[in-house]
């Protein structure tokens, strides 16, 4: 980490608004303008990526003229009803694969991670489940599933299966972890292959940020905090130069490696194509190259701590970490709760939708200069019951002229 750059302190939604203002001028006179059978079809367009049939769109017409715009939206994104199909089995597929890999790239194949994000919101259960719970989706005919091949997904995808019918079980049933040991799709199979594999498990904690609190490292960076839980192989003079350290590579470090160990007991091991947990056995790549700097931390077990809980750039009040949890836990489970019961989880998944639905972030004017607007008021309701097939609905309303 010692190439990273100081964060300028302007968060993702700051830099959204401020892009956001002129188009949404120009948006809301063209929402005013459009009636409810143009309102229908640009909704149901946005969510399925199809043009509906005439008689689909006098449906869904008269559903805007007797539900209302998120009324109507929801009736488009119910599983049951036929004209969703394309929204669970095309949206959605592209909306969470980029989140299944380094490369953030939307071609790559259907697996457990994709699925796991299908099945929460087609069954419309408390989205914050994908970090921490006992979960997976799978299909029906075809290979099994099997925790050392994706092969039950490729055959899935190859034969263009209706993803509305995918099942919910648990990960610990199908491929040998404890249960308390499983955590969404942090554990699914694809994010070990991606995020678990060589290195030094750093890159889960990043991309799990990534994708699930819309922030990078820089902008978590706090040189600030105490660097007593930085390992051992990160050296503390990058270049023979120990000012690149304490003012920049500590920021980063302090924060990843305190929570990162939440990670210690996992690998992916290529050789079986599957995820290996060593319960109360530390994995050794989190001591390697112990020689950079011998007085670093020697990781013992898989507890956590979040460091960006104490008063500092990062504190409760900007990433809006739940007071109720302890900021602290072991093993991956408990850190996947942490991430997902924070303001900033909320906020990211809508924005997310926004960026899918609306091909835009959130204006200003929905932001609200006391974050108040419309954009916070589905984060409030997303926090409430978790349900983010409500956010594709209500931020498809918002655009539904656009």
């Amino acid at each position: 980490m010692s190439n990273m750059k100081p964060t300028n302190g302007t968060s993702p939604l700051a830099k959204a608004a401020a892009l956001g203002v002129a188009f949404a001028t120009l948006a809301l006179g063209q929402q005013a303008s459009a009636g409810p059978r143009e309102q229908a079809h640009r909704m149901y367009q946005r969510l399925t990526g199809t043009s509906p049939s005439e008689l689909l769109l006098n449906d869904l017409e008269d559903q805007v003229t007797n539900l209302g715009l998120a009324g109507a939206a929801a009736y488009m994104l119910d599983p049951e009803l036929d004209h969703s199909k394309d929204f669970y089995t095309v949206t959605l597929k592209n909306f969470a694969t980029p989140w299944t890999n380094r490369d953030q790239s939307i071609f790559a194949p259907l697996n457990d991670y994709t699925a796991t994000v299908i099945g929460l919101v087609k069954d419309d259960r408390d989205f914050r489940e994908v970090l921490f719970d006992d979960v997976v989706y799978v299909g029906s005919g075809g290979p099994a599933y099997s925790p050392t091949s994706n092969e039950h997904y490729a055959t899935l995808e190859n034969n263009n299966v209706d993803l509305r019918t995918l099942t919910r079980t648990t990960q610990s049933s199908l491929n040998g972890l404890p249960p308390e040991a499983t955590a969404g799709v942090i554990t699914s199979r694809a994010a070990s292959e991606a995020f678990f594999i060589d290195g030094t498990n750093r890159a889960m904690f990043r991309f799990t940020l990534l994708n699930h609190m819309c922030r990078d490292m820089e902008q978590i960076s706090d040189t600030s905090l105490p660097p007593d839980r930085i390992r051992q192989d990160v050296t503390r003079s990058p270049g023979g130069d120990s000012r690149v350290f304490n003012n920049n590579c500590v920021g980063c470090h302090n924060v990843m490696d305190s929570m990162a160990q939440a990670f210690a007991y996992y690998d992916f091991d290529e050789t079986a194509g599957r995820l290996v947990y060593t319960q109360g056995q530390v994995q050794p790549k989190y001591l390697i190259n112990s020689d950079s700097f011998k007085p670093g931390y020697v990781t013992p077990n898989d507890a956590w701590e979040n460091r960006m809980r104490i008063d500092g750039r990062n504190d409760i009040n900007v990433l809006g970490w739940d007071p109720a949890r302890p900021g602290r836990g072991n093993g991956a489970k408990t850190l996947g709760q942490e991430f997902a019961y924070s303001d900033a989880f909320a906020e990211c998944q809508t924005e997310k939708v926004f960026r899918k639905v609306c091909f835009r972030g959130p204006t200003a004017a929905e932001i609200g200069a006391a974050k108040n607007g419309v954009f916070y008021n589905i984060v409030q309701s997303f926090e409430s019951g978790g349900s983010l097939r409500t956010v594709f609905a209500r931020v498809a309303a918002q655009c539904a002229g656009q």
